[in-house]
């Protein structure tokens, strides 16, 4: 099958579009053959290196962490799903990624496509949509009437998880560029922030949930918006934990673990019409290189997605 592999860590001249061997199906594994997948910001840092002490990969690795396309064969201890199927996927980060014609996840990691979602748009979900999940929803327990900030809320997480936080009621409000404003608008956001004109600790107060999607500088400042016994949940980087005890808030580091059941409950906020996929770029999975150097200048709107095939 076609593929992206790297040989070693380094830059974006390391991947390579070659053909490979086609994936091990193990007993509880669907076969998927990919219609289109997408580049998140991980799938850098982890072909930088970033994560190897984390992750000990073997190379040749496949990188992609987000997957749509038709189920083609199945373990034979699947009872969940079968040939045919349309389905979507965060496969386990550890195994064969889905910058390929073909992947195999565990049943457990797979859900059902949402039946009105092009396979592009459906492809740009299974990543940004868990992660907002497990921040918000299990983290911050977000419920009706918080007030969140969400940092970035015109990127791929950040887009989503405004829809998230809409979707349970709460007051949102985000940060982005000048030319950005009108896009987070768009999304549901209440209040808007620009940070090329605004800063964000000067207008807002009283919030519940602070969702950093950045690190450094704006973690910190971000305590001084939180209410006492607020929350703030980063996917950035480890919350300053003193900090955050001598301001009497909850803070917290989460790093994504796949799950197919969540992301069929996503699926199902996507179906009632209270998320909608946001796919800023399509390109051919070939074009792997320009891709992954889009997605390094962290001013991608949306999700960049990549057809396979």
């Amino acid at each position: 099958m076609k593929a992206v592999i790297i040989d070693d860590y380094g830059s974006a001249e390391q991947l390579k579009y070659t053909e490979v061997d086609q994936p091990e199906l193990k007993d509880n594994d669907v076969l998927i053959e990919v219609v289109a997948t997408s580049v998140n910001p991980v799938d850098w840092k982890i072909r930088e290196g970033y994560l190897k002490e984390m992750i000990p990969y073997n190379f040749p690795v496949i990188l992609g962490l987000d997957a749509a396309g038709i189920v083609k064969e199945v373990g034979q201890n699947v009872t969940a799903f079968k040939v045919g199927d349309k389905v979507f996927s965060r496969p386990d980060i550890t195994r064969n990624g889905t910058y390929a014609e073909y992947v195999a996840v565990d049943e457990s990691l797979v859900a059902k496509k949402p039946v009105h979602l092009s396979f592009e748009e459906a492809a740009s979900i299974p990543l940004v949509g868990l992660t907002s999940w497990q921040c918000l929803v299990d983290f911050a327990n977000i419920k009706e009437g918080d007030r969140v900030l969400i940092h970035a809320g015109a990127g791929g997480v950040g887009s989503f998880a405004i829809q998230l936080a809409k979707a349970f009621g709460a007051w949102v409000a985000t940060t982005c560029s000048t030319k950005n404003v009108d896009f987070v608008k768009s999304l549901g956001a209440d209040k808007v922030i620009d940070y090329e004109s605004e800063d964000f600790t000067q207008v807002l107060q009283d919030i519940d949930i602070v969702f950093d999607t950045l690190a450094g500088d704006i973690q910190t400042q971000s305590y001084d918006v939180l209410k006492e016994e607020g929350i703030l949940v980063s996917i950035a980087g480890q919350p300053d934990q003193e900090l955050a005890k001598a301001k009497k808030v909850k803070a917290g580091y989460v790093f994504l673990e796949p799950d197919g059941e969540q992301l069929a409950k996503i699926g199902e906020l996507i179906e009632q019409g209270k998320i909608r996929a946001n796919v800023g770029t399509v390109m051919k999975l070939e074009e792997i290189q320009e891709a992954h150097r889009l997605s390094e200048t962290h001013h991608a709107k949306g999700k960049i997605v990549l057809r396979v095939g």
